[in-house]
């Protein structure tokens, strides 16, 4: 169903990966999913939404003690890595929007994904284990590669985002994540 759009409010419109518009106001920090005009369901994520959302705790822990970053404004790892990470990859299917100007919303980034908040989890996960794969491959210790490699082929990502968002409630409609 489509949300419903308030005429002359609402904050700076922008465009959705799917060509429809929308006002930033329609977004909000506990906002998950935006079912659009075109039909399709949409991604949403803030900067205020925690990297757990999509990641086990010990996970992101991890990758905060062991990626670099480069930004002054964001020195640890967090779910605006997760979402460059996706835009990188798939850059026509997010939209990235700077809304620190607009103090009306609680946060200042937002992103709005083509695909569904499960499928958009689903792409997440198999970055970071990308992205993981490529760490273990610069290691001197061949051992480490080829376990990581069998454990990886045991692994489903489709199983594990089922679980993780049963075991987070993350369809539940009073969530917040």
């Amino acid at each position: 169903m489509a949300q419903p759009r308030v005429p002359g409010g609402g904050g700076e419109e922008f465009e959705l990966p799917c060509g429809e518009t929308a006002r930033v106001r329609e977004f909000d920090m506990g906002m998950r999913e935006f079912e659009c005009d075109c039909g399709a369901t949409h991604a949403v994520v803030t900067d205020v939404n925690p990297p757990d959302r999509f990641l086990p705790e010990f996970l992101v822990s991890l990758l905060r003690d062991t990626v670099e970053t480069t930004s002054e404004e964001m020195p640890e790892f967090g779910t605006p890595h997760l979402l460059g990470i996706v835009l990188e990859e798939f850059p026509e299917a997010v939209v990235a929007e700077d809304v620190s100007e607009d103090q009306d919303v609680g946060y200042t980034m937002l992103w709005v994904t083509e695909f569904d908040s499960r499928r958009l989890h689903e792409i997440i996960v198999e970055l970071v284990i990308e992205l993981m794969e490529h760490a273990v491959s610069h290691s001197d210790d061949e051992s480490a590669m080829t376990e990581f490699e069998e454990q990886m082929l045991a692994f489903d990502v489709s199983e594990f985002v089922e679980q993780y968002r049963s075991e987070r409630d993350l369809d539940a409609d009073d969530v917040y994540v």
